[in-house]
């Protein structure tokens, strides 16, 4: 007996609701495939995969792809929006002041939604979302003063 099989793409657009099309089998795996991706840099590496596509069919295809869970939607202050394909789990990102580099990090503690508001007002919560802000590795002031004491 052989394992099951994970869906494929065009099995996940079809089990949320979505019609199939080459486009939004190649924008869901580009999303996927790059880190936190602009719309620019999706439309490119959508383009890169099927020749011609308009930006505005870029910005559809990743409106249903985000209503129906197949994609998440980030948009730091200050920033462009960006998508990733880690979704249904609500971790959070870590994004650098200086370079704008956006990772992600699990939950801080406990489950879903991680956070507990100290009022709900009400509000059935089932989602945090938490943006920490710093600098990277790379732009640390430290980072800065190694390269420089280490350089010949």
């Amino acid at each position: 007996m052989t394992a099951p099989q994970p869906p494929n793409t065009a099995d996940e657009l079809r089990g949320a609701g979505l019609r199939v099309t080459a486009a939004r089998v190649a924008l869901l795996e580009t999303v996927r495939a790059g880190d936190h991706l602009p719309v620019d840099a999706i439309a490119t590496g959508v383009r890169d995969r099927l020749g011609h596509i308009s930006l505005q069919a870029v910005y559809e295809a990743l409106h249903s792809l985000t209503a129906a869970g197949l994609v998440r939607r980030i948009e730091p202050p200050g920033s462009p929006a960006r998508f990733e394909g880690r979704v249904g789990d609500n971790h959070h990102h870590l994004v650098c002041r200086s370079c704008g580099a956006v990772v992600d990090v699990d939950c801080a503690v406990g489950h879903a939604p991680c956070l507990t508001a100290s009022d709900d007002r009400g509000f059935s919560i089932d989602e945090a979302e938490v943006i920490y802000w710093g600098l990277c590795p790379d732009c640390s002031p430290q980072a800065v003063t190694s390269a420089v004491t280490s350089a010949p």
